[in-house]
């Protein structure tokens, strides 16, 4: 009893001097800030969008609502592919991308996102958490002023829809394609005239003719834009894109400024809608797929000699950007070291496991 009348007292009471208990330094330290969160990603494709989302509901639940983050789909607050500067220069607080769209600024970016016959989904996800991945691309972005994180994986995806069928090497000569940036300066190697084009913008240019095949993500978000329509043959492996990590980017200043649970509560909640991210696209691509198929789509491996002239090509460049940048060899040396590591393992067990069920289920 004299306990609870001494906090009753101490809490409420107003002592001699008139002064009162001060706040638990906790909720001192709990400021109430509204950021924008500028996406790449138009809202039609929303599991890759809603990761942004799913971000912001976290932070606000985990603050009682005093951190809020308004998320706007690319181009209605930023150009799509403006997210980096934006987040750079302070125009936005955060952003969420995909880091391979700033390969003109710095090709060591990619690694942040995605780079041909990479790490799959788990692989980068070991990479970025008990490798030397978040140490060494922490140290890319500070030149950028900005903190990243990441923020989402859409699986292995898809190598896209072309209007003919890619049966050899000579195919690509001269086929005008939509990818990313560095899967397209492989491909410039082999013939493709690359283009690089936001997601919202890809149909319209395909239904046009102004190109001649594109790439997106996977059948979930592929069926949404309607590429089956305008580009019948569906290829696969996207062999670009073991996965794609998606980034948050944050800016230095603004991050810095963060109360210290403020920042562990933007961490947590990365990885929060990182999971949601592919398990949405893990759940939903299998009966997109079968849907697409059964309108007509048709599906397409790429032929291995189209593999390996790909492979070869993807050397050749890692091999050239090397020998031009240090700091890029320093990322992929580390990055090819781990993958190296990791693909025996994988081929063991996973591999192994994966290819048996593939081929019982496919007897059924």
């Amino acid at each position: 009893m004299q306990r609870r009348s001494f906090l009753k007292k101490a809490a409420f009471g107003v002592a001699a001097g008139g002064t009162t208990l001060a706040a638990p330094a906790f909720a001192q330290e709990s400021p109430t800030l509204s950021w924008r969160l500028a996406s790449s990603f138009p809202r039609s494709a929303d599991a890759i969008y809603s990761g942004g989302e799913h971000l912001a509901k976290y932070v606000s639940e985990a603050t009682d609502g005093k951190f809020q983050i308004r998320v706007f789909p690319g181009g209605e607050l930023l150009p799509a592919l403006g997210v980096l500067d934006g987040v750079q220069n302070g125009t936005v607080e955060c952003g969420h991308t995909a880091s391979y769209y700033y390969y003109g600024k710095d090709p060591a970016l990619c690694f942040d996102g995605a780079v041909p016959f990479g790490l799959n989904t788990r692989q980068y996800n070991a990479w970025m958490r008990k490798g030397n991945g978040t140490t060494l691309l922490r140290e890319l972005f500070a030149k950028f002023n900005i903190v990243n994180f990441p923020c989402g994986y859409t699986g292995t995806q898809m190598g896209g829809w072309f209007r003919k069928e890619v049966k050899t090497v000579e195919d690509l000569q001269g086929l005008k394609f939509r990818t990313a940036a560095f899967a397209g300066a492989v491909l410039m190697k082999l013939g493709v005239v690359p283009q690089q084009i936001a997601g919202g913008d890809i149909y319209p240019s395909l239904e046009k003719g102004t190109i001649d095949a594109a790439e997106w993500i996977g059948p979930y978000d592929d069926e949404k834009l309607g590429f089956h329509r305008v580009a019948p043959y569906y290829y696969f492996p996207g062999w670009w894109e073991g996965t794609l990590q998606v980034s948050l980017y944050v800016n230095k200043d603004k991050y810095e400024a963060l109360p210290k649970h403020y920042q562990a509560i933007l961490d947590q909640a990365t990885s929060l809608a990182s999971n949601v991210m592919i398990a949405t696209y893990d759940a939903e691509n299998p009966n997109a797929l079968k849907r697409l198929i059964g309108e007509g789509a048709k599906l397409r491996v790429f032929p291995k000699p189209v593999m390996d002239a790909c492979y070869k090509a993807s050397q050749e460049l890692y091999g050239e950007l090397s020998a031009k940048d240090s700091g890029f060899k320093k990322i992929y040396e580390d990055y090819k070291g781990f993958l190296d590591h990791e693909i025996p393992w994988f081929r063991i067990a996973e591999g192994s496991f994966d290819q048996y069920m593939a081929t019982t289920v496919s007897n059924k």
